[in-house]
């Protein structure tokens, strides 16, 4: 291949690595967490000693606009609701549908497990109590975001929602309307124009204006954004529960000679669209597409809107053209990377998908592009990047639910084994663990 290619070329032919050497030659874009933690301290700082006006001078700071108030009033929301365009009020609905098709099959049922006569453990899926909800809006806003992370929340059973998501310059410092409007088909009508690090600490500590609660605190903020929401996001865990840290969108297409290389090349461009530092990469062993993709994404990337974004990114060293010897070597190096998005563009992918076991989520054949995906398959966008996929999910109804056991023992399934309680506890010098046990048989009366 020419030494001109818009993207690096990886060439792994010949080669047989370990996971940690097949990642260390697809590094992903660097992100200074570090660096962001110690900027936004003083955000986080100001919020929980603050009030409302904090976080609407922080608004004036950051997004060049600062709201009337916090919470975004109903006819705010109502009036985005109407001037919304019906053809594309229809998409939402359609889009909600679907996302509710799949989430629903997700919901857990009780199960009570008997470990011995009289003695029973029951397991219960409880929703949160309340959940803040972010949705970005940088480069782009996205309601489709909105409907990824409502309706699974909602499906858990979570009573208490609240989104936040950035105000815009556009729209007298409330948020986007296509992003109010999808809110209010949800049904959600608590929405907080605020972004950034100082939205994650809003949610986190709550707002008050002396005794006036304006945002009450919440257990649980799932959703992507930027470096600053997502050092936000680490600093405050444990206050309250996240989803994920989310990084730099990527996918990774492993195809074969039978792939479209007009459709690799789409596809890899797709996401290269998000920011500079998305990765892109094709995993291949046919040198003819790789050549056929490097012309097709050197041509698409210069016709498209975004095309100085598009062309950093496929050009960062993030992105690649990753030249195999078959098949089975391209699972193995998809694998190690463990993509956001995964297509396989392969003549079986059915076959070639029961081979995986590290992507966010995995794409099956032409017609299940990532970019279906994100909108309307009905499968959730929130996904893991940065190579959190070999252990980490998607946001899903579980991603709102805690398991909580109920145990019942009766007094002689207890007693039955009262012994090896207490031999226990003496193993690990616990007498008193052992002696809770003891003293429900001694003689007597009940004190």
């Amino acid at each position: 291949m020419a030494g001109s290619e818009l993207m690096r070329i990886v060439d792994l032919r010949g080669r047989r690595l370990s996971k940690r050497e097949y990642q260390s030659l697809l590094p992903r874009a660097e992100m200074d967490i570090d660096s962001a933690l110690i900027a936004i301290e003083p955000i986080l700082t100001a919020v929980k000693d603050g009030n409302e006006s904090t976080l609407q001078n922080l608004s004036l700071k950051f997004d060049g606009v600062a709201p009337a108030q916090l919470q975004v009033p109903k006819e705010v929301i109502d009036d985005a609701l109407e001037s919304l365009d019906p053809s594309l009020t229809a998409v939402i609905r359609e889009a909600i549908r679907r996302v509710r098709v799949v989430h629903r099959d997700q919901v857990r049922g009780v199960t009570t497990s008997r470990v011995v006569d009289g003695g029973e453990v029951t397991e219960k899926w409880i929703p949160v109590d309340r959940v803040g909800l972010y949705v970005p809006g940088g480069r782009a806003v996205y309601p489709s975001s909105v409907i990824m992370n409502v309706v699974p929340a909602q499906i858990a059973g979570v009573t208490s929602i609240a989104i936040a998501t950035p105000p815009q310059v556009d729209n007298d410092g409330w948020p986007n309307k296509t992003i109010l409007a999808t809110c209010a088909l949800l049904g959600v009508h608590e929405i907080y124009a605020m972004g950034g690090a100082q939205a994650i600490a809003a949610f986190a500590y709550g707002v008050r204006n002396g005794k006036e609660e304006i945002l009450a605190p919440v257990d649980l903020v799932t959703g992507p954004g930027n470096i600053y929401v997502a050092a936000a996001k680490r600093a405050l865990r444990g206050k309250i529960g996240i989803d994920s840290e989310a990084g730099p969108t990527e996918i990774a297409i492993v195809a074969d000679e039978s792939a479209v290389a007009r459709d690799v090349a789409a596809d890899l461009i797709s996401q290269a669209e998000h920011d500079t530092i998305a990765a892109a990469i094709l995993i291949t062993d046919s040198t003819t597409l790789a050549s056929s993709v490097q012309r097709e994404v050197t041509v698409r990337s210069q016709s498209t809107k975004h095309s100085a974004r598009i062309t950093e990114a496929l050009q960062g060293i993030q992105s690649a053209i990753v030249l195999t010897d078959n098949l089975e070597q391209s699972i193995d190096v998809a694998n190690a990377y463990a993509a956001e998005h995964l297509e396989l563009l392969v003549r079986d992918p059915k076959a070639a998908s029961m081979k995986i076991r590290n992507a966010g989520a995995v794409f099956l054949g032409r017609f299940a592009p990532v970019s279906l995906g994100d909108y309307l398959a009905g499968s959730n966008h929130v996904l893991p990047t940065g190579g959190c996929a070999c252990h980490s999910s998607g946001l899903s109804v579980q991603t709102f639910l805690r398991g909580l056991h109920f145990i019942s023992y009766s007094e002689r399934a207890l007693r039955e084994i009262a012994s090896s309680v207490i031999s226990f506890a003496n193993a690990e010098d616990l007498p008193a663990h052992g002696e809770a046990i003891a003293v429900r048989f001694e003689d007597g009366e009940k004190q």
